[in-house]
């Protein structure tokens, strides 16, 4: 589970470029009553609104409950605390009275699209301020919600009898996107036009709202990158030592965990469990990675759902980048040293068994320039872009898909990257492209320029109309690169035969 949460979060989360002048004096009603935000160049903020109740106390483990209203005019200038969560060093950040929400509108707005941002994170860490969206809102004339929503052990957490053991986190994205439908129209959006858009966990957690029956009618249109309901991995291929899996867990399993915990923190109850200190519960975050399925909110595993033509009909834009998996397979040289030829040869055994002669006859290492990223094209295509593919596929049968690839080779480096490792179009790569990304100061060409602009009005152009570019019809996407985008054949250019997933 510690694999899978270094796997699935943002390999390290602009500090956040100063946006220019602000002004005060921007008030505006919602439902719960009025709120103080700040004025910009070109655009509004309004930051840390309460969408749900504090899930403290008693309400520790309970679905969202409906915020109470506040008197006079609430302050909405600073974003709100992050959900509890461990840093890379262990030390616990954020505090359980987390579920808000940040709006940013354009300066003069009305009925404006709307774009509900899930932060990723391996549902374990992130928070919806540390994607400030005032460029997509500006130069795509937009509304964009970003959202915390519970994580780890607070969000994830199962009990024997427990209600609702395993998708606290995503009843709380759910209870947000209400929010928004009541009150996107005060901020200028349009609440009938809400695109629920994600990265990683982010984008998991948009495909487990499509396959959600609680979700129906919460938003019209879904945005999934670098999340597909059908990715999965065989075992040892994520990560030395981890089991095959998906991002999504049983509730049995779930609930497995919970009680093995409340043992450890000495509790035979969830009364006990819900008194316990927030740091002892949070030292076992790790366990809780996982939404869990076989639940009344996930019914089924999200891929399962899918096959089965089980999701909302909405137009979905989905997509990945080009080099998905490098990140890990640099972290993995750091952690365990080069991935030598004979390395390479024992990789595949481990994960592929007796198909490991058939992968290596389609990678060989004669094809790539070492063997470190003759492994990540394998893991990226297994893992990755052919189950993206796949469910392209099984979703084009019902309703219509725009399928891209995020391609810039060079894009920029995060702070804490190998010097010299060529990590391509990585995990998360294209986030700078779209938003100012906390605690990474990524610098853009003049060329990414443009494709960060090209970007913002495909991704904005589908929240207003659902018709980016031609729609997926079987193999093609749009390739995102400084160049200008182009179409690809990703079932050519990550061997998707060989994988045949579907």
């Amino acid at each position: 589970m510690a694999a899978l949460t270094t796997a699935l979060a943002l390999p390290a989360a602009p500090a956040r470029a100063e946006p220019g002048p602000v002004s005060r004096g921007v008030v505006v009603a919602t439902d719960s009553g009025p709120v103080h935000g700040a004025s910009h160049d070109g655009y509004r903020t309004f930051q840390g609104i309460p969408y749900a109740a504090p899930p403290v106390g008693q309400l520790r483990w309970r679905d969202p409950q409906p915020v109470a209203p506040w008197p006079g005019t609430r302050e909405a200038t600073a974003p709100g605390s992050p959900c509890p969560q461990l840093t890379a060093t262990a030390l616990v950040v954020g505090n359980e009275d987390c579920l808000t929400l940040d709006v940013t509108a354009p300066a003069r707005a009305e009925r404006r699209p709307v774009i509900v941002w899930l932060h990723g994170g391996g549902f374990v860490s992130g928070a919806g301020s540390d994607y400030d969206p005032h460029r997509m809102v500006v130069t795509g004339d937009v509304v964009v919600v970003t959202v915390n929503y519970r994580l780890g052990v607070f969000g994830n957490f199962g009990y024997p009898g427990l209600a609702g053991s395993g998708t606290f986190g995503l009843a709380d994205q759910q209870a947000a996107l209400r929010w928004v439908r009541l009150n996107a129209a005060a901020f200028g959006g349009d609440p009938r036009n809400v695109t629920l858009a994600g990265q990683s966990a982010g984008g998991m957690s948009v495909c487990s709202q499509l396959t959600s029956p609680s979700a129906a009618g919460l938003f019209d249109k879904a945005l999934i990158q670098s999340g597909s309901c059908l990715i999965d991995y065989p075992k040892d291929l994520f990560w030395p030592g981890m089991a095959a899996g998906s991002p999504w867990t049983d509730r049995s399993t779930a609930e497995g965990a919970g009680h093995g915990v409340a043992t450890q923190v000495g509790c035979g109850s969830l009364d006990c469990l819900r008194q316990a200190p927030a740091a002892a519960l949070i030292a076992h975050n790790g366990l809780f990675a996982k939404p869990a399925y076989d639940t009344p909110l996930l019914p089924a595993e999200p891929a399962a759902a899918l096959r089965e033509g089980r999701f909302q009909r909405v137009p979905v834009l989905e997509g990945g980048n080009r080099d998905e998996h490098r990140g890990w397979v640099a972290a993995l040289q750091s952690a365990y040293g080069p991935i030598t030829p004979q390395r390479y040869g024992q990789l595949l055994a481990d994960s592929f068994g007796d198909r490991a002669g058939l992968v290596a006859e389609r990678y060989p290492l004669s094809a790539y320039p070492s063997p470190a990223l003759t492994w990540a094209a394998v893991a990226t295509d297994r893992i990755w872009s052919c189950p993206t593919l796949a469910a392209d596929r099984l979703l084009a049968r019902y309703t219509a898909v725009h399928a891209y690839e995020f391609a810039d080779r060079d894009a920029p480096a995060q702070p804490d990257f190998l010097p010299g490792f060529p990590y391509g179009a990585y995990h998360g790569s294209e986030l700078p492209y779209l938003f100012d990304v906390a605690h990474w100061p990524a610098q853009l060409t003049t060329d990414q320029q443009l494709l960060a602009d090209r970007m913002i009005r495909d991704w904005t152009a589908f929240a207003r109309t659902g018709h980016p570019w031609p729609r997926f019809r079987g193999t093609e996407a749009m390739s995102f690169q400084p160049d200008g985008p182009r179409t690809v054949n990703l079932a050519q250019e990550h061997n998707c035969d060989l994988w045949a997933i579907g």
